[in-house]
C-alpha cells in the first residue's frame, strides 16, 4: 500500500477462494482404496481496505472441512507512516527467512512444519526501506488465536501456521519473541539474514524457558528463473512440567499436534522456472523443484517427551528430507498445483503422521523411515 493523498477515495475489497484436492498417496502400506481421495480442501474470505489516512486493514479467515476445524489466517491494522515506513498491528507475519513463502509448491518447505515459514503471531511489526535496504523490526506478545478443535481426530489447536502448544506433560506456550529482519535488495531480488529470539512459558511452573533461530536467505531472480536458497538454526532451551529437559515439544496446526525436535539445522534450496503461454485461458506454466533437509542436533543422553512417558536416546534424532516437483497453471483466477511430494521421515508423508521432525520412526519404535510418495493436486479459484 503506497501512502496516500487528500484526494484519493478509501477502498475497499472483498474476496477469497476457494480450493480443492485431488490425492493418491503411496506411502510404508501398500496402495489402498483409502490411498486416494477428492476433498474440497479450503474455502476462505478476505476483506483489504485503506483511507486517505493511511489507515489500513488486512483480514483472512480460513476453512477446513477435511479437518474440521477453522481459523484466523491473518487480520492486522496498518498505518503507513510514510512511503518507506509502514506499520502493523495484530495477527501478522513473522519476518523471519524468505518471505512471504521460502517455496513454490503448495506444501511448503521444511521450516514451515517448524513453525519457520509463513508463520503469524499476535503482535506488532514496523517495516523500513532505505536505499537498497528493508528493515523489519517485530514483536510478538503470543502466537494468533487458535480456532476450534477439530470435530474428529486428535482435537489438537485450529490455526494456520505452527507454534508450540501444551501437550502432554509439557504445558508450553509461545511468549514474547523478538525478530529481526534485514535484506539487501537489487535487481528484484534480496540476499538477508534473520534473528529470531523469544520466551516459552510454562504455565504448570509458572516459569519461562527460551528459544532462538537465525537464518541466511536469498530469493534470487534472473529472466524467468527463481532461486531461494536458505539455511537456518533454531533451539529451544526448555522443560517439561516436572522441571526436566526436554528433546522435543509439541507444536500443532490445523487441529493436528505432533513432536518437534527442540533443536534443528534445516537447509532449503527452490528453483523455479515461469514460461508464458496463451492456451486459451491458460497463461503461464511455471516449473519449479523445491529440496528440504533438517538434521536433528539432539546428542545421546537426552530426555525425549513422548505423550506422557520418557526414554533416553542413544543416538541423534533422524534426519528429514523433503522434494517437492511440480507444475503450477495458471489460467485466470484459477491456480492449478501438480505436485510430487517426496519424503524420508516427514511428519505429513507416512500412515504414522506425525512421526518425523521429532523423534522419527526407528526411535519410536516404527521401523526404519521409507522414502514415501504423495501425487497432490491441488485447484484453486481466487476471487
Amino acid at each position: 500500500m503506497n501512502a496516500q493523498t487528500e484526494d484519493e477515495e478509501p477502498f475497499l475489497q472483498i474476496g477469497g477462494a476457494l480450493r480443492f484436492n485431488m490425492i493418491l498417496q503411496d506411502y510404508e502400506s501398500s496402495i489402498n482404496a483409502t490411498s486416494s481421495s477428492f476433498t474440497l480442501d479450503t474455502w476462505r474470505i478476505n476483506v483489504l481496505y485503506d483511507n486517505p489516512a493511511g489507515i489500513g486493514l488486512n483480514f483472512e479467515y480460513r476453512f477446513y472441512p477435511t479437518f474440521g476445524t477453522h481459523f484466523i489466517k491473518q487480520g492486522w491494522l496498518e498505518y503507513q507512516f510514510s512511503e518507506s515506513t509502514q506499520g502493523q498491528l495484530g495477527v501478522t507475519q513473522v519476518p523471519f527467512g524468505n518471505i512471504q513463502y521460502n517455496s513454490h509448491n503448495w506444501w511448503f518447505s521444511l521450516p514451515y512444519y517448524v513453525g519457520l515459514e509463513d508463520d503469524h503471531d499476535m503482535g506488532i511489526k514496523i517495516t523500513h526501506s532505505s536505499d537498497n535496504f528493508r528493515w523489519d523490526f517485530a514483536y510478538f506478545f503470543q502466537a494468533e488465536p487458535e480456532g476450534p478443535p477439530a470435530a474428529f481426530g486428535s482435537g489438537g489447536p485450529g490455526r494456520y501456521s505452527y507454534d508450540v502448544i501444551p501437550d502432554g506433560n509439557t504445558s508450553l506456550t509461545e511468549r514474547n519473541q523478538l525478530n529481526l529482519r534485514s535484506a539487501y535488495q537489487f535487481d528484484e531480488s534480496e540476499i538477508g539474514g534473520s534473528v529470531q529470539f523469544g520466551q516459552l512459558y510454562n504455565s504448570v511452573r509458572n516459569e519461562f524457558d527460551s528459544q532462538y533461530a537465525l537464518a541466511l536467505h536469498a530469493d534470487i531472480n534472473s529472466g524467468s528463473f527463481n532461486i531461494l536458497q536458505q539455511i537456518l538454526y533454531y533451539k529451544m532451551d526448555t522443560r517439561n512440567d516436572a522441571g526436566e529437559n526436554i528433546s522435543t515439544v509439541f507444536m500443532g496446526a490445523y487441529a493436528i499436534p505432533y513432536e518437534v525436535s527442540t533443536e534443528a539445522w534445516i537447509a532449503t534450496l527452490g528453483i523455479s522456472y515461469s514460461y508464458d503461454v496463451e492456451w486459451g485461458p491458460v497463461t503461464n506454466l511455471n516449473f519449479y523443484n523445491d529440496f528440504s533437509y533438517m538434521a536433528n542436533s539432539i546428542g545421546s543422553g537426552s530426555t525425549l517427551t513422548a505423550g506422557k512417558s520418557s526414554l533416553d536416546l542413544e543416538e541423534n534424532f533422524q534426519s528429514t528430507i523433503q522434494n517437492i516437483t511440480g507444475l503450477l497453471v495458471t489460467a485466470g483466477p484459477v491456480y492449478t498445483y501438480f505436485d510430487i511430494a517426496q519424503g524420508i521421515n516427514h511428519p505429513w508423508l507416512t500412515d504414522n503422521f506425525g512421526i518425523g521432525v521429532g523423534p522419527g520412526h526407528e526411535d519410536l519404535g516404527t521401523g526404519s523411515s521409507e522414502y514415501n510418495i504423495r501425487y497432490n493436486i491441488n485447484i484453486g479459484f481466487y476471487f
